[in-house]
């Protein structure tokens, strides 16, 4: 399934080894607010280390208006990665340019460099070759790990490929091996829950995996579409109006595989204080919202994930960020982690809910890259991962 080369194909004793990662995490009081995604580099990182290789990391952090913004700067998960580590990672104040050369030349085998933000430079969202070529000279090797920008081809993940010999790091192949298997090789009944806000971001994957799916299971403010879509009034509820023919298309594509709630819980306000009351789907009362889904829509989407063999998950089911609400994602991602099936979460709210939830260690694999999970599962082909060297 992956025919990428990987870190174990090559021989990286005494180079230099850049890694593309993906540290673009949340910052807090100075320091590193949720490191998830840093761990989740770990065992490349540990394994070039170990195989005598000197580490360049670089990555992005965040949408820094073009040019340096200390508000984005990385240099305080250098801190953090040390103490992951448990030994110093030197920092260049720039990821190109005379200082990133000196600090890369410098650097010994066993030792860890992290580069200065990659988008600092507008450059690299252009996937401008200079500046891939800049970054290319630091090093010998090129690894990419970043799964979670695989899917934007910019200097730091698909331009260096260019100029250096490329391959997948672990994190990266793993990724690909679940998702791409889910969708090529799917173990059936093949379930797919979708949630979020917007049908838009969302009409590729649908459609993709009404071919693949036994069953795709719709929850979040995605279903007040399909609602009005079905000639329902939603009231104040959120709805996307320029999505409704398509999801009246989907409706019709999607036939009896694709399966909305049955009931849902409702707010007089958008508000974490908001009266709540549950109601069957029916045309919604003025004054009123839909929030999540409603008890007998969890225990009808249980059923159907509890005899799954894969199970796919991105979105939330509810207006996940008022905990009053996150009841109806909460069931769903216990019903996920006790069923049997290879279970595969992409897209930040459900990866929360499923940490939140104290279930994160019963799910198969939770994806770091919400984008790119979802372009894969639209059966896409990502650049940073074409762009790696044929096995």
């Amino acid at each position: 399934m992956f025919n990428k080369k990987t870190v174990r194909d090559i021989d990286v004793k005494g180079k230099r080894v850049l890694v593309r990662v993906d540290f673009n995490v949340p910052l807090k009081d100075g320091g590193v607010g949720d490191d998830t995604r840093i761990k989740a580099a770990l065992p490349t990182i540990k394994y070039l280390l170990e195989h005598g290789a000197a580490v360049i990391l670089a990555s992005h952090l965040g949408r820094p208006k073009g040019g340096p913004d200390p508000k984005y700067s990385l240099k305080p998960v250098a801190g953090h990665l040390a103490k992951l580590l448990g030994k110093p990672v030197a920092f260049a104040p720039d990821c190109i340019g005379p200082e990133a050369e000196k600090a890369a030349k410098a650097l010994k085998p066993g030792e860890v460099l992290l580069l200065e933000n990659t988008r600092f430079h507008p450059e690299e969202e252009k996937n401008d070759p200079a500046m891939a070529k800049q970054l290319a000279s630091l090093a010998d090797i090129f690894v990419n790990d970043a799964f979670g920008t695989a899917h934007r081809a910019h200097a730091s993940t698909e331009g260096v490929t260019h100029y250096l010999p490329s391959v997948a790091g672990f994190l990266l192949e793993k990724e690909i091996k679940y998702l791409g298997q889910a969708i090529a090789d799917p173990k059936h009944p093949f379930v797919a829950i979708m949630g979020g806000a917007k049908i838009s971001d969302k009409i590729g994957v649908i459609k993709n995996l009404l071919t693949k799916a036994d069953s795709v299971l719709i929850g979040g403010g995605m279903a007040n579409t399909f609602f009005k879509a079905q000639g329902y009034p939603v009231a104040d509820s959120l709805v996307e109006e320029e999505a409704i023919a398509t999801a009246q298309e989907l409706l019709k594509e999607g036939g009896t595989k694709l399966r909305l709630p049955v009931d849902v819980v409702l707010g007089d306000k958008f508000d974490a204080e908001a009266a709540m009351k549950t109601m069957a789907v029916g045309p919604i009362p003025d004054g009123w919202r839909i929030l999540d889904i409603g008890p007998e829509t969890v225990k009808a989407y249980s059923k159907v994930i509890s005899g799954a063999g894969m199970v796919v998950w991105n979105g939330p089911m509810g207006v996940f960020e008022f905990p009053r609400f996150a009841e109806g994602t909460f069931a769903i991602a216990k019903a996920v982690a006790e069923s049997k099936a290879v279970s595969i979460i992409g897209g930040g709210d459900s990866v929360a809910a499923v940490q939140e939830s104290g279930l994160a260690d019963k799910i198969t694999h939770i994806s770091t890259g919400g984008g790119a999970s979802l372009e894969m599962l639209e059966g896409l082909e990502l650049p940073g991962v074409a762009a790696l060297q044929d096995k």
